[in-house]
């Protein structure tokens, strides 16, 4: 009965972002399809490509606004209230990592490490590609369930181990909580010293 109920929520994880995400995507694109100066217009394939053009600048114009003090701003406040809500945030921020990983692909997120930290937790991170002037590894940390946060951390390469996990793997487990884990050898979740 766990197994199928950690299935449940695996497959949840997954599936309810993609779609709330297909969702929204459908939604703008019908109000836009719908405004009146689009509406009128009787060939069926010229209403498409406005559409679609008003549907790119729209999603051009909000990335510029984001990278303004005041999108920022906003963007952080929108943030901050989603974040507060159970439910909703886990659905945004797996929605928001799933379109960040698809537009910059794995150049943000490299590859999934552990790392050996206070007491001997083995907490999960993701390399960045850079080095500090003396050799250490630059990782960064995310916070479960909010991705968006996180830790950026200095480590020195031989407290750092290689994982066999993808970055969708490891990102699924942390904006789960753990719950969203793969079966591993050796027990639920391979060992009491995994995330």
């Amino acid at each position: 009965m766990d197994e199928w109920k950690r299935d449940m929520g695996s497959g949840l994880v997954i599936l309810v972002p993609l779609l709330v995400t297909f969702y929204a995507i459908a939604w703008l694109f019908l109000f836009i399809a719908g405004l009146p100066v689009v509406g009128v217009i009787e060939r069926p394939l010229v209403r498409v490509a406005i559409t679609l053009g008003v549907f790119v600048l729209a999603v051009a114009l909000v990335g510029m606004a984001t990278r303004t003090a005041g999108g920022a701003l906003a963007s952080g406040w929108l943030d901050t209230v989603i974040n507060r809500v159970p439910v909703l945030r886990v659905i945004y921020n797996s929605s928001q990592l799933a379109v960040e990983t698809a537009v910059s692909g794995n150049g943000e997120l490299n590859e999934p490490v552990k790392v050996t930290t206070w007491m001997g937790a083995r907490m999960t991170a993701f390399k960045t590609g850079k080095k500090t002037a003396d050799g250490r590894m630059v990782l960064f940390m995310p916070t479960a369930p909010n991705v968006t946060t996180g830790y950026v951390i200095e480590v020195d390469p031989a407290n750092v181990e290689p994982t066999d996990e993808t970055v969708e793997e490891a990102m699924t487990r942390i904006l789960s909580a753990g719950f969203g884990d793969r079966d591993r050898p050796g027990g639920a979740l391979g060992g009491p010293l995994d995330d």
